[in-house]
């Protein structure tokens, strides 16, 4: 058995790829022959990803809270504890919190033989946004 003590900081999500207060902590990085990257995310009200893709997929872990995503072209889905969301390699997508609920959830990925994890685009919109359905 290996316990690895937490001794990582929180930080707070860089402005580039997050619209709103959001804050990461590391859970795993890549390390060896190992290619996974998980953190948990944690979301304030409103909070939200830019459009952003990921070479190998994603996998989201619902935590706690009540939050939305979103693939692009389709609709705005609510998404809540327990529940699992996973895009697609390549696929244009974001995730956030609801706009009046916190949202957590540990985000899943294995980087591509460069150590990428994720190619960042442009910011959610308000008006994106706000195509979500009523939580």
């Amino acid at each position: 058995m290996q316990i690895t003590r937490s001794s990582i900081a929180t930080t707070a999500g860089p402005a580039d790829w997050f619209t709103g207060a959001v804050f990461v902590d590391a859970v795993t990085t890549p390390t060896g022959a190992s290619r996974l990257l998980a953190s948990a995310v944690h979301f304030t009200p409103g909070a939200r990803t830019a459009w952003h893709t990921h070479p190998n997929g994603q996998t989201i872990y619902v935590l706690e809270g009540v939050g939305l995503s979103q693939r692009r072209g389709g609709p705005v889905e609510a998404i809540r504890p327990g529940d699992r969301v996973f895009f697609e390699p390549g696929e244009d997508h974001w995730h956030g919190a609801a706009a009046t609920r916190f949202m957590t959830h540990i985000a899943m990925v294995e980087v591509d033989d460069e150590g990428t994890s994720a190619t960042w685009g442009d910011h959610v919109t308000d008006e994106e946004y706000a195509a979500a359905p009523p939580v």
